[in-house]
């Protein structure tokens, strides 16, 4: 298992300015030492050609693997902006893109199963791997949501991008092992060895986060150093 950093994590800095993106990118290869990162979409300052190629090739120049994209309303979007976003992730050489789904209250189930056909054709189009991840009160909020959605879309280009940890009492994150791609982890939070016990045969992604924006230098150093502990 390799470890990947979100810039979602440092979405205070990002915004306020405090931190540019690139400087974030530094910051996870030199000072973090994070195998990989994730880009959230958000923390974009422009999404033009030229300065995808920048991000991609600062991410190479510095041993860093573009683990995945990170997009909290693809699934939200029309059939034209969700291929913007994956034809971003392409640029970006990310060979996912994650994001949770709507929650139930906010479209049918019907209009959930078109959204999944459209996605998951232009994904396969594009050859993007969508990692979709739980969320509460989404169409993916528990483990048997996920399986259902998963058994919809009846789509090699759909697959798992969990927090094992968001999941509720009644889930069996056991049974989504198996097509996970990318794994989301909170920065702080306790329960390592369980999700790498979870984990065992997982040679992705496990990308750490903080749901708040306000990560440190100091507090990913040593959540990843923690995480590299565990998997000795």
């Amino acid at each position: 298992m390799k470890l990947a950093c979100s810039s979602t994590a440092f979405d205070e800095r990002l915004r306020s300015g405090e931190l540019t993106q690139l400087e974030w990118i530094d910051l996870c290869a030199h000072e973090l030492s994070a195998d990989g990162i994730v880009c959230d979409v958000r923390h974009f300052p422009r999404t033009d050609t030229d300065y995808l190629a920048q991000v991609k090739k600062m991410a190479v120049d510095t041993g860093l693997t573009m683990a995945a994209l990170r997009h909290d309303g693809f699934f939200d979007a029309d059939r034209e902006h969700m291929e913007q976003a994956l034809e971003m992730a392409l640029a970006l050489g990310a060979p996912l893109l994650s994001a949770p789904l709507p929650p139930e209250t906010a479209v049918s189930w019907a209009d959930m199963q078109g959204r999944l056909g459209a996605a998951t054709s232009l994904a396969k189009r594009l050859n993007v791997t969508l990692a979709v991840r739980n969320a509460p009160h989404t169409y993916a909020a528990t483990s048997a949501d996920m399986k259902r959605v998963s058994k919809e879309a009846d789509s090699a280009w759909l697959r798992y991008g969990p927090d094992f940890g968001a999941l509720d009492a009644a889930s069996e994150p056991e049974a989504l092992a198996g097509k996970c791609v990318l794994v989301w982890h909170e920065l702080g939070r306790s329960d390592l060895g369980a999700t790498a016990e979870l984990l065992r045969e997982f040679r992705g992604f496990l990308c750490l986060s903080d749901a708040e924006g306000g990560a440190t230098a100091e507090s990913a150093r040593q959540a990843i150093q923690a995480w590299r502990i565990v998997l000795k």
